[in-house]
């Protein structure tokens, strides 16, 4: 008994582990591709990359861990059933039930880790990123320059394009900014520039060693004016600080309210970690495999039963926030169904796989 323990236990975590890492790297290459992509278009500047993608990271790792161990118990048990192991144990009496107690002992301390995420963490990191984002909003418009990419003012009066950076983005070299002030359009291009902050807390541009050229409209007349420094003074805007929003809450706020968005939001949250328990129990019967099916039929089964566990979970608390049902009933009908799935597969797998140690010495 304590061989077969030993060699489950060490088999799960070391599969567990590569699962994990493996979706970490999905959800880090999926979202810095997003997060890139508005880099590219100027709306966050370059810098923010890093801190959004942590926050990102927070968020999603309750989900992460919950397919993670789902995906390892299943692959695990799989892989014993098609080298015959599981012949094997069921051979020396052990049924399927004695599968719980070491998968237990597997999932209950990732469970609550994913309990302590979904209800504490999560939420700081979500109400983190939404003050990062609103701070981002505040920057002067210098800030969310990006190097090779033109960028409108607030204002729309002016255009920035700057060639690069240097010294960590203070300064930067070979700019241009197109303006329209007065009724006259002028043209300014620098080889370098940077920026300066005066005591009164104005921000300003400047420009050294280039030209300024200024054109009226319908009018073939410029005139031209050489610089050694110009200055451009950096218009600032002050955004209204937004309420936060539910998922942002913490879970102790949440509790005291008594909105139906509240209850929606704590029930997505609690439902994180009974899922997870529930998937790795639902598991142990569903990684019994016919030796001549192909072993990825079920893990596209097993991510089908996971999506669809998420995206009903995703209905369930749409519906309690539009007091379709009852926030008392909430998402446990889900939960229920569930669980009613997994006993009905244990007792189906306890009924077939006795049989199995004698076909398997008729076969000898």
């Amino acid at each position: 008994m304590k061989i077969f323990r030993k060699a489950l236990s060490q088999e799960l975590i070391s599969t567990g582990s590569g699962i994990f890492l493996i979706l970490l790297g999905i959800v880090v290459a999926q979202r810095a591709g997003y997060i890139m992509r508005l880099v590219a278009r100027g709306d966050i500047p370059n810098d923010a990359l890093t801190t959004l993608l942590g926050f990102n990271l927070l968020k999603f790792l309750p989900l992460i861990l919950s397919l993670a161990i789902f995906l390892a118990v299943l692959l695990t048990l799989t892989r014993w059933h098609r080298d015959s192991e599981m012949v094997v144990w069921f051979s020396a009496g052990l049924g399927l039930n004695k599968w719980i107690k070491p998968i237990l002992h597997f999932t209950l301390p990732v469970v609550v880790i994913i309990t302590l995420l979904s209800m504490l963490l999560t939420p700081w990191a979500v109400h983190k990123a939404d003050e990062y984002r609103a701070q981002l909003k505040n920057r002067d418009e210098a800030s969310s320059i990006s190097p090779g990419v033109f960028k409108e003012s607030r204002q729309g009066d002016r255009i920035y394009f700057v060639e690069s950076f240097d010294k960590l983005g203070f300064e930067v070299k070979n700019i241009f900014v197109q303006s329209t002030q007065h009724e006259k359009t002028g043209v300014i291009v620098a080889s370098r520039g940077s920026r300066q902050k005066e005591e009164n807390g104005d921000h300003f541009l400047v420009l050294e060693k280039g030209r300024r050229y200024e054109t009226k409209p319908n009018s073939a007349e410029v005139s031209t004016t050489e610089f050694e420094r110009y200055a451009i003074r950096i218009e600032t805007k002050e955004v209204a600080v937004e309420p936060s929003t539910t998922p942002s809450k913490s879970s102790a706020l949440l509790f005291k309210e008594n909105s139906k968005e509240a209850q929606a939001e704590l029930q997505w949250r609690l439902a994180m970690p009974v899922s997870a328990l529930i998937l790795s129990m639902l598991a142990v019967p569903l990684s019994f495999v016919d030796p001549r099916a192909g072993r990825s039929l079920n893990v596209m089964f097993a991510l089908l039963i996971f999506i669809i566990y998420n995206n009903v979970l995703s209905i369930f608390q749409a519906w309690i926030t539009q007091e379709r049902i009852s926030a008392s009933i909430g998402l446990w009908p889900v939960h229920a169904f569930f669980l009613l799935l997994t006993i009905y597969m244990f007792y189906r797998r306890n009924h077939l796989l006795p049989l199995m140690p004698q076909l398997f010495k008729k076969r000898l």
